[in-house]
């Protein structure tokens, strides 16, 4: 495949920073002085931001509201993306290699904007992205192909020539339903849709060591 243009998500493609947020719960009792539940994770997994705090306040006794929670978890959150959330393993390589090609490349992401160009600034890869791209600009979320055909104008790449590499099973469906050729990249948070995920992309990476043996 000649590409011409990439639309790279973040988290889980290009960060390996889904443990930070599947931690964050814990991490944020530990810092507030209570020791977490073993069970913890497996009750947040399915809950919001708001019923996170609801349960702290009343399964931990956590003696703030429920909004005092929720801004101290986002900022926990942002100090991770500002200090310490890392690139996957060889994902730099996979940058440099497309962009001396003369790729043209964007981050399309459901993180907020400011996160991700914090994070990316730190890592020093923000110079090979044109823009950041997130449901709020888009007006419209990842689940919606609409979100996609967005990043494609932006980029001005052929859709032919142009590729989504993703991590998360409903943006790759997303990705397909707008016509895009899809690279799929293992995340541990996506396990259990792995074979699904293989099904559904065009190309499945283990990690980004194989993307110079593939494309």
């Amino acid at each position: 495949m000649n590409i011409k243009g990439a639309i790279f998500d973040l988290d889980g493609t290009l960060l390996d920073s889904m443990p930070y947020w599947e931690n964050l719960g814990y991490e944020y009792l530990i810092r507030e002085g209570y020791s977490p539940r073993e069970d913890l994770n497996e009750a947040l997994k399915t809950m919001s931001l708001a019923q996170s705090a609801r349960y702290f306040r009343e399964f931990y006794s956590v003696p703030k509201s429920e909004q005092e929670i929720i801004n101290d978890i986002i900022r926990l959150i942002e100090e991770q993306y500002r200090c310490e959330v890392p690139l996957k393993a060889s994902a730099k390589d996979v940058l440099k290699k497309l962009h001396k090609s003369g790729v043209r490349m964007c981050i399309a992401t459901a993180t907020g904007h400011d996160l991700a160009k914090a994070a990316l600034k730190r890592l020093d890869a923000e110079k090979y992205f044109e823009f950041i791209l997130t449901p709020l600009e888009a007006g419209t979320g990842k689940d919606d192909p609409a979100f996609f055909e967005k990043a494609l104008n932006m980029l001005d790449t052929p859709r032919h020539e142009t590729i989504v590499v993703e991590d998360a099973l409903h943006a790759i469906i997303s990705a397909k339903k707008a016509g895009l050729f899809v690279a799929a990249i293992y995340d541990k948070s996506a396990h259990y849709e792995k074979e699904e995920i293989k099904r559904t992309a065009d190309i499945y990476f283990n990690s980004f060591e194989d993307w110079k043996v593939v494309l």
